[in-house]
């Protein structure tokens, strides 16, 4: 019988965003894991099948930085979702309310209650409905820059996290080869 390298892994499965995938495969690299497959899933997601030699030297502080930067990693995407949250509730808002004003007016118009008034009434309130219209987008534009440089510098700070997170893990795993 030959004398061979036996080596057990330890396996994980990681779900994220299909414009993540590269993000994930380096922060899972970056402690010990090695991607075994990579596989689309719904709604534009991927499944990352990964593995890991169960007896690196320092597991447990892998472990623990690994666990670290998902957290950085969750709390830097939901960041990146805020930037247009708020302009995205606003702007669904503004838009219903507008196409209410608009088919208002096209009510005034049509039913032709009031006569001449109503008539005109109606054009005027359908005029106004289609200006909340088209204003709608630019609202939504500036609301979400607005976001964006308030939210900026704290996603700046938790790449900065993350990255020292991930040089840290490294490291650990480059003084194993050692």
């Amino acid at each position: 019988m030959s004398d061979k390298d036996f080596v057990t892994y330890e396996y994980m499965a990681k779900t994220g965003k299909a414009e993540e995938s590269a993000r994930l495969a380096d922060l899972y690299e970056a402690f010990g894991w090695e991607i075994v497959s990579s596989a689309p899933s719904a709604l534009s997601s991927v499944t990352l099948s990964l593995r890991r030699d169960r007896k690196l030297k320092h597991r447990a502080e892998l472990r623990r930085l690994q666990g670290q930067a998902e957290n950085v990693l969750q709390t830097i995407m939901r960041l990146n979702g805020a930037k247009t949250f708020g302009a995205r509730v606003f702007s669904y808002i503004f838009g219903a309310i507008a196409a209410l004003v608009l088919g208002g007016g096209m009510c005034l118009v049509m039913l032709n209650a009031g006569g001449a008034a109503g008539f005109a009434g109606g054009i005027v309130l359908g005029v106004a409905g289609i200006v909340l219209c088209c204003v709608n987008y630019p609202l939504y534009k500036k609301i979400s820059q607005k976001n964006t440089a308030r939210l900026m510098p704290v996603i700046e700070e938790n790449e900065e996290k993350l990255s020292n997170l991930l040089e840290q893990g490294n490291d650990l795993l480059s003084t194993e080869l050692i």
